[in-house]
Protein backbone atom coordinates (compact mmCIF):
# COMPACT_ATOMS: atom_id res chain seq x y z
CA UNK A 1 0.00 0.00 0.00
CA UNK A 2 1.37 3.57 -0.76
CA UNK A 3 2.00 5.80 2.01
CA UNK A 4 -0.09 8.13 0.45
CA UNK A 5 -3.24 6.19 1.02
CA UNK A 6 -5.24 5.71 4.20
CA UNK A 7 -6.32 2.12 5.88
CA UNK A 8 -9.02 1.47 3.08
CA UNK A 9 -6.51 2.40 0.10
CA UNK A 10 -8.39 6.23 -0.62
CA UNK A 11 -5.49 9.15 -0.82
CA UNK A 12 -5.34 10.39 2.26
CA UNK A 13 -6.08 13.96 1.40
CA UNK A 14 -9.05 12.76 -0.32
CA UNK A 15 -10.38 11.14 2.88
CA UNK A 16 -9.49 13.93 4.82
CA UNK A 17 -11.93 16.12 2.39
CA UNK A 18 -14.52 12.98 2.37
CA UNK A 19 -14.49 13.27 6.53
CA UNK A 20 -14.84 17.00 6.54
CA UNK A 21 -17.87 16.59 4.41
CA UNK A 22 -19.62 13.91 6.38
CA UNK A 23 -18.87 15.48 9.13
CA UNK A 24 -20.75 18.40 8.23
CA UNK A 25 -23.13 16.08 6.93
CA UNK A 26 -23.13 14.08 11.10
CA UNK A 27 -23.77 18.08 12.63
CA UNK A 28 -26.91 19.19 10.45
CA UNK A 29 -28.04 15.05 11.46
CA UNK A 30 -27.84 15.59 14.92
CA UNK A 31 -29.75 18.63 14.50
CA UNK A 32 -31.87 17.46 12.56
CA UNK A 33 -32.63 14.57 15.11
CA UNK A 34 -33.12 16.60 17.82
CA UNK A 35 -35.68 18.75 15.76
CA UNK A 36 -37.77 15.27 15.08
CA UNK A 37 -37.67 14.72 18.58
CA UNK A 38 -39.21 17.72 19.63
CA UNK A 39 -42.05 17.42 16.76
CA UNK A 40 -42.34 14.40 18.62
CA UNK A 41 -42.86 15.41 22.04
CA UNK A 42 -44.55 18.72 21.30
CA UNK A 43 -47.13 17.89 18.13
CA UNK A 44 -50.50 18.83 19.35
CA UNK A 45 -53.88 19.08 17.99
CA UNK A 46 -56.24 16.83 15.52
CA UNK A 47 -53.22 15.22 13.30
CA UNK A 48 -51.28 14.10 17.00
CA UNK A 49 -51.76 10.65 16.73
CA UNK A 50 -50.69 10.23 13.31
CA UNK A 51 -48.14 12.62 13.29
CA UNK A 52 -46.40 11.72 16.81
CA UNK A 53 -46.24 8.02 15.36
CA UNK A 54 -44.62 9.39 12.15
CA UNK A 55 -42.00 11.73 14.08
CA UNK A 56 -41.20 8.78 16.31
CA UNK A 57 -39.95 6.55 13.08
CA UNK A 58 -38.44 9.76 12.06
CA UNK A 59 -36.16 10.19 14.62
CA UNK A 60 -35.65 6.47 14.91
CA UNK A 61 -34.33 6.56 11.50
CA UNK A 62 -32.21 9.21 11.73
CA UNK A 63 -30.40 8.09 14.87
CA UNK A 64 -29.82 5.39 12.69
CA UNK A 65 -28.05 6.86 10.14
CA UNK A 66 -26.54 9.31 12.75
CA UNK A 67 -24.48 6.61 14.32
CA UNK A 68 -23.73 5.54 10.36
CA UNK A 69 -22.07 8.52 9.37
CA UNK A 70 -19.77 9.15 12.57
CA UNK A 71 -18.82 4.94 11.45
CA UNK A 72 -17.98 6.09 7.94
CA UNK A 73 -16.12 9.09 9.09
CA UNK A 74 -14.38 6.43 11.23
CA UNK A 75 -13.40 4.16 8.68
CA UNK A 76 -11.66 6.73 6.80
CA UNK A 77 -9.41 7.25 9.69
CA UNK A 78 -11.04 10.65 11.17
CA UNK A 79 -12.85 11.30 14.34
CA UNK A 80 -16.17 12.19 14.07
CA UNK A 81 -17.55 14.84 15.29
CA UNK A 82 -19.70 14.73 18.94
CA UNK A 83 -19.87 17.86 20.91
CA UNK A 84 -23.18 20.17 20.16
CA UNK A 85 -21.30 23.40 20.32
CA UNK A 86 -19.07 22.44 16.90
CA UNK A 87 -22.68 20.94 15.26
CA UNK A 88 -24.01 24.19 16.06
CA UNK A 89 -21.32 25.98 14.57
CA UNK A 90 -21.32 23.94 11.52
CA UNK A 91 -24.90 22.84 10.66
CA UNK A 92 -27.07 24.23 8.08
CA UNK A 93 -30.25 23.15 9.19
CA UNK A 94 -30.89 24.82 12.54
CA UNK A 95 -32.89 24.24 15.71
CA UNK A 96 -36.73 24.29 15.63
CA UNK A 97 -37.84 25.64 18.76
CA UNK A 98 -41.07 25.84 20.18
CA UNK A 99 -43.18 24.29 17.84
CA UNK A 100 -46.25 22.26 18.20
CA UNK A 101 -48.70 22.67 15.20
CA UNK A 102 -48.53 19.50 13.18
CA UNK A 103 -48.28 21.54 9.78
CA UNK A 104 -45.40 23.12 10.89
CA UNK A 105 -43.74 20.62 12.52
CA UNK A 106 -43.93 18.55 8.87
CA UNK A 107 -42.49 21.56 6.93
CA UNK A 108 -39.71 21.30 9.17
CA UNK A 109 -39.39 17.72 8.25
CA UNK A 110 -39.85 18.67 4.94
CA UNK A 111 -37.09 21.58 5.02
CA UNK A 112 -34.90 19.21 6.65
CA UNK A 113 -34.60 16.27 4.12
CA UNK A 114 -34.44 18.84 1.84
CA UNK A 115 -31.41 20.43 3.51
CA UNK A 116 -29.82 16.79 3.80
CA UNK A 117 -30.20 15.51 -0.09
CA UNK A 118 -28.30 18.82 -0.96
CA UNK A 119 -25.74 18.08 1.49
CA UNK A 120 -25.82 14.33 0.35
CA UNK A 121 -25.26 14.85 -3.63
CA UNK A 122 -22.60 17.18 -2.68
CA UNK A 123 -21.08 14.25 -1.21
CA UNK A 124 -21.94 11.68 -3.96
CA UNK A 125 -20.18 13.78 -6.29
CA UNK A 126 -17.01 13.80 -4.37
CA UNK A 127 -16.97 10.19 -3.40
CA UNK A 128 -17.68 9.41 -6.69
CA UNK A 129 -14.96 11.14 -8.13
CA UNK A 130 -12.20 9.63 -5.16
CA UNK A 131 -14.08 6.24 -6.12
CA UNK A 132 -14.95 5.79 -2.86
CA UNK A 133 -17.67 3.14 -3.54
CA UNK A 134 -18.43 2.92 0.17
CA UNK A 135 -19.70 6.33 1.02
CA UNK A 136 -21.00 6.88 -2.51
CA UNK A 137 -23.20 3.75 -1.76
CA UNK A 138 -24.38 5.05 1.93
CA UNK A 139 -25.01 8.17 0.69
CA UNK A 140 -27.06 7.26 -2.48
CA UNK A 141 -29.17 5.38 -0.14
CA UNK A 142 -30.19 8.23 1.87
CA UNK A 143 -31.02 9.97 -1.32
CA UNK A 144 -32.98 7.52 -2.73
CA UNK A 145 -34.80 6.97 0.73
CA UNK A 146 -34.98 11.09 1.53
CA UNK A 147 -36.54 12.15 -2.39
CA UNK A 148 -39.24 9.51 -1.55
CA UNK A 149 -40.20 10.88 1.84
CA UNK A 150 -39.68 14.55 0.75
CA UNK A 151 -42.82 13.32 -1.76
CA UNK A 152 -44.77 11.82 0.73
CA UNK A 153 -44.50 15.04 2.83
CA UNK A 154 -45.27 17.09 0.42
CA UNK A 155 -48.21 15.20 -0.55
CA UNK A 156 -49.29 15.24 3.18
CA UNK A 157 -49.50 18.83 3.17
CA UNK A 158 -51.24 19.48 -0.08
Amino acid sequence: MSTDTNAIGLHTSTATQLAEHLNILLANYQTFYMNARGYHWNVKGNQFFELHVKFEETYTDLLTKVDEIAERILTLGHEPMHAYSDYARVATIKEDTHVSDGTTCVKGLLAGYKSLIELQREILSVASDADDEGTASLVGDYIREQEKTVWMLSAYLG
